[in-house]
């Protein structure tokens, strides 16, 4: 299952309501699993980036409705990322010229 790496920062509406963040990490979660995918961990980051979700989902269009549909929530500016596990990598490299 594709995998996906998210760095997300806090809204204004996300920092004031930031008591519930391990309440909407929990539905992240669940919402993950709802539409057939996992999340594999969340962090909450010192730095540039507030959070780090790790997830995988069947597929980009499914990875795209989940965080467009966390984004709607206004909690939380993302920044995703498609990453490639060594399998999925020694495909990639099998196939080069």
């Amino acid at each position: 299952m594709p995998a996906y790496v998210s760095l997300s920062n806090f809204t204004e509406k996300g920092m004031s309501t930031v008591k519930d963040t391990l309440k909407r990490a929990e539905a992240i979660k669940q919402a993950a699993a709802g539409m057939g995918g996992r999340v594999i961990g969340i962090w909450w980051l010192m730095g540039q980036y507030d959070t780090l979700i790790i997830f995988e989902a069947p597929d980009d269009e499914t990875a795209m409705r989940a965080l467009v549909a966390t984004g709607m929530q206004g909690n939380l500016h993302s920044t995703t990322l498609r990453a490639f596990s060594e399998d999925e990598m020694a495909k990639v490299i099998a196939g080069l010229p």
